[in-house]
């Protein structure tokens, strides 16, 4: 007998006995006896039976499921987060639904509604580079299903964050290219409607006043896509210019592999001409010649974080349905010097 998404009325057809006589057996209930369970367990694992969690949830109110959105599967930090909020999740005896913006507003929208009709108890969510209206996570947040951002979010008060400290890491990658005696950074800034572009083009600024040193406005070139294909063009309109910079400060690593291949296809040579770096530590920042000093971001650590803070909203909810107080988590930054800032030749930093 072939059997298709095997139900307990399957089961008990077969063993010619009741449903409920079924269900008792697969819950190990008191009242049924040991040879029925035997043989309950025993044929629902031979046609491979899997509980209808539609319907336990809808009895339950709980899925023991959350979901999550990445505006990208391929960007090196996102698949850290995912390994660690999976490593959370799992230990905490939740699945975990996984979403992909592709860095697009519309596919946002569809798939936090997808995720809400799957009936997650808690969303894990970080915006994509074209969200500016954000209705449809206040739409969810109404029905009272908690969020919590990771790396990029909106200014919402009531709603829990866990990002990176991306001023304070930009910040010292100038600061460090200023005592490598750069005089003239530039920066390629990420789309600027996410904060983390913000923050990162403001610690720019700020390194530079700092110092006393000019903040040129023809030295920042916007990359809205934030890819390699991005970071070459800026970087051929940046070395166009009759004073062009002697480093320039990446809002990520494609950007910057993108300004690295400009600067070798000009003949210039990495840092005694231009010196770079970038931002998250993508792995093949150090299989790169000169290798790419950037920004280490704790992404397994944040997907930790962030995957701990919405369960524990999940069940404060679910214990005393109480008002969620929310908080923000900021991780620090680490800033690993490579080869291709290292203008003065000073020790490696590890």
């Amino acid at each position: 007998m072939k059997y298709n998404q095997v139900t307990i009325k399957d089961i008990a057809r077969e063993l010619g006995i009741s449903p409920s006589t079924v269900s008792r057996a697969l819950k190990d209930h008191p009242d049924i006896s040991v040879e029925t369970k035997k043989a309950v367990n025993e044929l629902a694992d031979r046609l491979n039976y899997q509980p209808n969690i539609v319907a336990l949830s809808l009895r339950q109110k709980k899925t023991n499921t959350i979901g999550v959105i990445i505006p990208e599967l391929v960007h090196f930090f996102f698949s850290t987060v995912i390994a660690g909020i999976e490593d959370v999740a799992y230990q905490a005896g939740y699945n975990v639904i996984l979403t992909q913006s592709n860095e697009s507003y519309q596919r946002e929208v569809l798939d936090v509604k997808a995720l809400f009709n799957s009936r997650v108890d808690g969303m894990l969510l970080s915006l994509s580079r074209e969200t500016t209206n954000f209705d449809h996570i206040e739409s969810i947040l109404s029905k009272g299903v908690p969020i919590v951002f990771y790396d990029r979010m909106y200014n919402n008060p009531n709603t829990s964050k866990v990002i990176v400290d991306d001023y304070i890491g930009a910040k010292e990658a100038v600061l460090h290219l200023i005592d490598q005696g750069c005089k003239r950074i530039a920066h390629l800034q990420g789309a600027p409607n996410l904060i983390i572009s913000k923050d990162r083009l403001r610690g720019y600024q700020d390194a530079l006043i700092e110092k006393n040193m000019e903040v040129r406005d023809s030295y920042t070139i916007v990359c809205p896509q934030g890819s390699i294909e991005d970071g070459k063009m800026a970087t051929q309109k940046l070395l166009a210019m009759s004073n062009p910079p002697d480093a320039i400060f990446c809002n990520n690593d494609p950007m910057a592999m993108g300004a690295m291949m400009v600067i070798k296809e000009k003949g210039l040579r990495i840092p005694a001409d231009v010196a770079l770096v970038g931002f998250s530590n993508w792995s093949y920042g150090e299989m790169v010649e000169p290798t790419l000093t950037t920004v280490d971001q704790p992404g397994f650590e944040m997907g930790q974080e962030a995957a701990r803070l919405l369960i524990r909203q999940i069940e404060v909810k679910e214990k005393d349905d109480a008002e969620i107080e929310s908080e923000t988590k900021v991780l620090k930054t680490r800033l690993v010097i490579r080869q291709s800032s290292l203008k003065k030749g000073a020790a490696r930093k590890k």
